[in-house]
């Protein structure tokens, strides 16, 4: 799919993701916000709890460090325990320190005495915070994400993730949301690959997709249009339906 539209990618970390202990949802819920605000997402990227890995493909992602996209969101490592490396490794990436953050210990403090819970050590580990960044704040449990460069660090957890997610949105570049359109045939893909392939060929701009399904003993095939221009989307279709005597 053609598009001017500003680019992101994701970056989950994490042992517990690549284990399969921790099933991973929070790349599945930004690629829905980022698509319905026009940023388009194309890369997702699953990384260790490893600095070296971490610090890598924050440099390969983020075009402010001269990787591949506009914006790059991770997810995960920014907790109070020994693994929890993200901040380190962003710091190493953006060659910058890393200490307390006085704003975000205070934010913390405030609400670990309101509650009566104490200060201790590993909970001040989520108050170290890379030099130069900007705190994204957390109206669930406080402990602040981060942005600095083009990178936006948030929690893994993901009632924490999404409530960064909402406060960071207002203040990144947008485009213009995708428009798509979905026909189900009841045939298998071989069937009407040609078709959807002369479509393609017809309209370059577009992006079309087959997601084969089984129903019962029957085979059948999602077509999936995409674009951001909702009559060439709409014109496509057409075309399709008619070219699949439809």
């Amino acid at each position: 799919m053609q598009s001017d539209n500003p680019t992101a990618a994701i970056l989950v970390i994490g042992d517990e993701i690549l284990s399969g202990r921790t099933r991973e949802g929070n790349a599945h819920h930004l690629s829905q916000v980022l698509n319905s605000i026009g940023i388009d997402l194309r890369e997702v990227r699953i990384v260790a709890d490893d600095q070296d890995q971490i610090v890598k493909s924050i440099r390969a992602l983020d075009k402010s460090l001269g990787g591949r996209w506009d914006m790059l969101f991770t997810s995960g490592g920014i907790g109070p325990t020994h693994d929890d490396i993200t901040a380190d490794a962003v710091a190493e990436a953006f060659n910058t320190g890393i200490e307390i953050n006085e704003e975000a210990r205070a934010v913390m403090t405030a609400r670990w005495q309101a509650r009566g819970v104490e200060i201790t050590g590993n909970r001040l580990r989520m108050a170290r915070i890379p030099l130069g960044a900007t705190l994204i704040p957390n109206a669930h449990s406080a402990a602040p994400g981060f942005h600095i460069g083009n990178t936006y660090v948030m929690a893994g957890v993901p009632e924490v993730f999404r409530v960064m997610v909402e406060a960071v949105i207002p203040g990144l570049p947008t485009g213009r949301p995708s428009v798509s359109e979905a026909l189900e045939v009841m045939r298998p893909e071989s069937d009407v690959a040609d078709g959807l392939r002369e479509v393609a060929e017809a309209y370059p701009d577009l992006s079309m997709g087959s997601y084969p399904f089984q129903a019962g003993q029957r085979y059948g095939t999602n077509l999936v249009i995409r674009g951001l221009d909702g009559q060439r989307v709409s014109d496509a279709m057409t075309a399709l339906r008619a070219r699949l005597a439809l």
